[in-house]
C-alpha cells in the first residue's frame, strides 16, 4: 500500500504542470464570438487544443523541455503536425508505443504552442520558469569556468615555484637575468598573485603577456638544465 500511494505521489509530482495546463484548456470557451482571432486561427487553436487536453503532456519546464501529443490515426497527426507548421511551430512526428507522436524538445517553442492555444497562464508560469533555470544555467557554466580557470592558474603557480626552487638547489638561479630573478622571486613570496598582479609589482611594471613570457623563459631554461644534468 505504501509502495503504491509512493507511485501515485510521483506521478502526480511529475504530471503537475501538465495537469494544470490542461485544468486552465478545459476551462477555456470552446468558441469565443467576442475574440479578435480570424476563423481559421480559432478553429486551429480549437483543434490543438482538444488533442492536448485528450493524449498530451508537457513536461516539468524545471527539468528537460519536453512537449508530446499521441495519436493513434497517423492521418489525425499529420493533420495536426500541418496546423502547427503553418503557425511557424516546427513539431515532429515520431512513433511512441504503436501510437504516433508530436513533439517539441525547443523551450521557445513550447512557448509558441501554448500562446497559440491559448494557454495564457501556463505560458506566463513556463516562461518565468524557463527565464530562472537559464539564468540558473548561465550561472554555473560561469561559476564552472571561473573554478576551471583558477586551478589552472594553481596548477601553473605550483610548477613555476617548483622550478624556481630546482634552479636554487642546484645553483643555477644566480645565472638569471636580473629580470627573471626579480619575477621569480615575486613568484615565490606571492603563490596566489596573478599574472597582472605580478607585472605591477616589478619596478618596471609590465603585462600579463610580459610576465607570462619571463616564466616560460624560467621554465625552459629549467628544462635544458634538466636534459644537460641527465647526459652528465
Amino acid at each position: 500500500m505504501t509502495e503504491l500511494l509512493y507511485v501515485i505521489k510521483y506521478k502526480e509530482k511529475n504530471m503537475s504542470f501538465s495537469s494544470e495546463l490542461r485544468n486552465e484548456l478545459l476551462e477555456l470557451k470552446m468558441w469565443d464570438n467576442k475574440s479578435n482571432l480570424k476563423q481559421d486561427e480559432q478553429l486551429a487553436r480549437l483543434l490543438v487544443r482538444e488533442a492536448f487536453i485528450k493524449n498530451g503532456f508537457l513536461n516539468d519546464p524545471n527539468k528537460d523541455y519536453h512537449l508530446e501529443i499521441l495519436f493513434k490515426d497517423k492521418e489525425k497527426a499529420l493533420e495536426i503536425q500541418s496546423v502547427l507548421n503553418s503557425y511557424g511551430i516546427n513539431i515532429k512526428l515520431t512513433i511512441k508505443n504503436k501510437n504516433y507522436m508530436l513533439y517539441l524538445k525547443e523551450g521557445e517553442e513550447i512557448a509558441s504552442f501554448l500562446a497559440l492555444i491559448g494557454a495564457n497562464k501556463a505560458v506566463i508560469k513556463f516562461e518565468e520558469t524557463r527565464v530562472l533555470k537559464e539564468t540558473r544555467n548561465n550561472i554555473n557554466r560561469l561559476v564552472n569556468c571561473e573554478t576551471a580557470n583558477l586551478n589552472k592558474t594553481i596548477t601553473a603557480a605550483i610548477n613555476q615555484i617548483e622550478d624556481i626552487k630546482w634552479l636554487k638547489a642546484n645553483k643555477k638561479f644566480n645565472q638569471l637575468s636580473q629580470q627573471l630573478q626579480e619575477i621569480a622571486n615575486l613568484r615565490i613570496k606571492n603563490p596566489d598573485s596573478s599574472y597582472e598582479e605580478l607585472g605591477k609589482m616589478l619596478l618596471k611594471p609590465i603585462g600579463k603577456s610580459g610576465v607570462s613570457h619571463r616564466l616560460d623563459k624560467i621554465r625552459k631554461i629549467v628544462e635544458e638544465e634538466k636534459q644537460i644534468k641527465k647526459r652528465d
